[in-house]
């Protein structure tokens, strides 16, 4: 239940933390030219909260991870124990049934002198 609540919130969190990086201006490049616009309306702390996210879900990512993988079932998540027991017999049943290293018959021959003259 918390393995599926993880990766539900980290799901969420990625969307959220695409949005923001999207949304934020940037700092160099051909589009910083932009974002003079922001400081003459007086939005500049938008780039403040905007960069406090980013970074907080990028943490929520990575303790969300964490915590997922720490509670996550033991190998073979989301196997049914009952179809790893069935493989284990088939794998043991195969082994029982087959030899090792087939037994090769060994067939006797005549062996014919050729006597020269």
């Amino acid at each position: 239940m918390l393995y599926t609540f993880c990766i539900g919130a980290i799901l969420v969190a990625s969307v959220f933390i695409i949005l923001a990086v999207l949304v934020q201006s940037p700092k160099s490049g051909m589009a910083a030219n932009f974002g003079a616009a922001n400081q003459v309306m007086g939005v500049r702390e938008s780039s403040n909260f905007l960069e406090k996210f980013t970074w907080t879900m990028a943490i929520a990512i990575v303790v969300l991870s964490l915590t997922a993988t720490l509670v996550m079932e033991a190998p073979g998540t989301g196997i049914s124990k009952d179809v790893v027991k069935d493989a284990n017999a088939l794998i043991e049943k195969q082994v029982e049934e087959l030899p090792v290293v087939p037994q090769a018959e060994v067939v006797e021959t005549e062996t014919v002198e050729t006597v020269e003259e």
